[in-house]
C-alpha cells in the first residue's frame, strides 16, 4: 500500500464523450492543446505534477526571500551536496535552463552531444548550441518484448568508437532513467564503464538525473551486487562516476518547480554561474523562490525512502499488469515513472506516416479523458519539404506518465478499462496527418486532424 495519507482533495472533471470530441477537434487533435478542467485522469507528463507532503508545505513556510544569500539556498545546497558529492550547485528553475548553460559552455559549433538517448528538450538545448545530438542505445532496447533488466543503457562499443572517432565530441550526458527509451533503467556497471570512457578521451561525464532515485531502486531490484544497499547509496554512487550532472527536480524531488546543475570543475562552474546570472537569477536563487528551495531540500529526502519507492514501483507494476491483461503490449520491462503503449503493434491498420502513436494518444482522450503524450513518428519522424515522412520513428509508443503521489488504484484500474475497450476495436481508430507544425519541439504545438478509416 501507499506509504502516506491523503488530507487535501481535488475535484476530477469528468466530461461526456460529446463534449470530449469536440473539446479535441478545438485542440486541433494535440493533447498539449487542452485545458486542466477538460482532462479526468492526466497522465500527461510527471514533471512538477506530484502531489506535495505536509513536511515539504511546512518547510516551504520558512522560504527566505532574501535576493542574495538566502537561508533556503543554503538549505538546497546542503541538501544537493549530500545526495550527489558535487562542489558546485547551482538552482535554476527547472532542468532544460541547466541544459542550456551547460551545453552552452561545453559545445562549440558541429560539436557532438552524445547520450544513452537524449530526450526532447535536451535535444533542442544541444541544438539551439550548435551541436549536434547522436543517440547510442544498447542493442537490447531495440526487443521492446524482452524483460532485459537494463534496457536504458548505452551501447558502449559504439561510444568507444564514436570518442575515439574523428568527430569532436563535446559532453556525453547519461539519462537516468532513459525516458525518451521507454523509462528503462542504467545500470551502473554500465555508468561505471561509460565514465571510464569518457575520462580516457577526456570527455565530460554528465547525469541527466532528472529521475535519480527511480533508477536507484531499479538498481537495487536488479543489479547483483547491489541489492543491500539503499537507494540514496546507489544514487550516490552514481553520481560519484559523473564530472557533474543536470536535473529537472519537478521529478524525483516531487516540487511544482525547479532544478539544478552541479559540477566538479571550478572553472567550468564559474563560466556556468555567469550565465546563470545573467538569464535566470543570482547564485543563491537561480530562478526560484525561496519556498521552491525549501521544498526542494525536504523532497531530495523524501524520494530515497524505500517505502516510498517500493509504492511508487509497484503502482506502475499493476497497471503494466491489467493493460497486459487487456491485450495491449507495452514496453517491457515496467519502469517506474511511466509506461510506454506499444501503439504500433495495436494500431495496425495505420501505417508511421498516419501517426498511430498520436493516433492512438487523441483516442485515450476522446474515449475516458485520459491525456497521455506520443512518442513515435509525430515525435521522432523526419518529413521532407513537401511534409511526406520519409523517416519513421523506430517505434510508435505511447506514454502514460505517473504523477507522484497524486493518483489511486481505482484511477489507475480506471485508465486500463479504457485502454481495454479501445483494443476491443482498434481499427476503429483513425489515423492522423498534419495541419501546421512549428519546425522545433513540433509536437508541442502542432495541430493534426483525423484521416478517415477504411473499415
Amino acid at each position: 500500500m501507499e506509504p502516506y495519507r491523503i488530507k487535501v482533495v481535488e475535484p476530477i472533471p469528468v466530461l461526456t464523450r460529446a463534449e470530449r470530441t469536440e473539446a479535441m477537434r478545438a485542440a486541433g487533435y494535440n493533447p498539449f492543446n487542452l485545458n486542466a478542467d477538460q482532462i479526468t485522469i492526466d497522465l500527461l507528463s510527471d514533471s512538477g505534477t506530484g502531489a506535495l507532503s505536509a513536511a515539504q508545505q511546512s518547510a516551504a513556510a520558512l522560504g527566505d526571500e532574501t535576493y542574495a544569500g538566502a537561508r533556503s539556498y543554503y538549505r538546497f545546497r546542503d541538501a544537493v551536496t549530500v545526495l550527489t558529492g558535487f562542489d558546485h550547485v547551482l538552482p535554476v528553475h527547472q532542468g532544460r535552463a541547466a541544459e542550456r548553460i551547460l551545453f552552452g559552455a561545453l559545445l562549440q559549433p558541429g560539436a557532438l552531444s552524445v547520450s544513452n538517448t537524449h530526450f526532447d528538450t535536451t535535444r533542442a538545448n544541444v541544438h539551439l548550441s550548435c551541436g549536434t545530438a547522436v543517440d547510442l542505445p544498447c542493442a537490447e532496447a531495440k526487443d521492446l518484448d524482452s524483460d532485459d533488466p537494463f534496457k536504458g543503457n548505452i551501447d558502449l562499443d559504439a561510444l568507444e568508437g564514436m570518442l575515439s572517432g574523428p568527430d569532436y565530441v563535446g559532453v556525453v550526458i547519461m539519462t537516468i532513467t532513459n525516458n525518451g527509451g521507454g523509462g528503462q533503467p542504467v545500470s551502473m556497471a554500465n555508468l561505471r564503464a561509460a565514465s571510464e570512457l569518457c575520462r580516457a578521451h577526456g570527455v565530460p561525464f554528465i547525469l541527466d538525473a532528472a529521475r535519480f532515485a527511480e533508477n536507484a531502486w531499479l538498481v537495487v531490484q536488479r543489479e547483483p551486487g547491489w541489492s543491500d544497499k539503499t537507494p540514496a547509496e546507489v544514487a550516490r554512487a552514481a553520481f560519484d562516476l559523473a564530472d557533474g550532472a543536470v536535473a529537472s527536480l519537478k521529478k524525483d524531488a516531487i516540487v511544482h518547480m525547479g532544478g539544478f546543475l552541479a559540477l566538479r570543475d571550478k572553472d567550468l562552474a564559474a563560466r556556468c554561474e555567469a550565465v546563470l546570472i545573467a538569464t535566470e537569477g543570482f547564485r543563491t536563487y537561480g530562478g526560484l523562490a525561496g519556498r521552491d528551495l525549501e521544498m526542494i531540500a525536504v523532497g531530495l529526502r523524501e524520494v530515497v525512502e524505500p517505502s516510498y519507492l517500493r509504492a511508487r514501483a509497484a503502482q506502475t507494476e499493476y497497471l503494466a499488469e491489467l493493460i497486459e491483461k487487456a491485450g495491449v503490449s507495452i514496453v517491457r520491462p515496467p519502469g517506474i515513472h511511466a509506461l510506454y503503449l506499444n501503439a504500433g503493434r495495436l494500431l495496425r491498420h495505420l501505417t508511421p506516416a498516419d501517426y498511430p502513436g498520436h493516433a492512438l494518444a487523441c483516442e485515450l482522450y476522446v474515449a475516458g479523458g485520459i491525456r497521455c503524450a506520443e512518442l513515435g513518428s509525430l515525435y521522432l519522424g523526419v518529413e521532407d519539404e513537401s511534409g511526406v515522412l520519409v523517416k519513421p520513428a523506430p517505434y510508435e509508443l505511447v506514454r502514460l506518465a505517473i504523477p507522484r503521489r497524486v493518483y489511486t488504484q481505482s484511477h489507475l484500474e480506471y485508465v486500463a478499462e479504457v485502454v481495454g475497450e479501445i483494443a476491443k476495436d482498434p481499427e476503429s481508430v483513425p489515423g492522423q496527418r498534419i495541419v501546421s507544425a512549428p519546425d522545433l519541439l513540433r509536437h508541442f504545438h502542432c495541430r493534426t486532424e483525423p484521416v478517415p478509416t477504411a473499415r
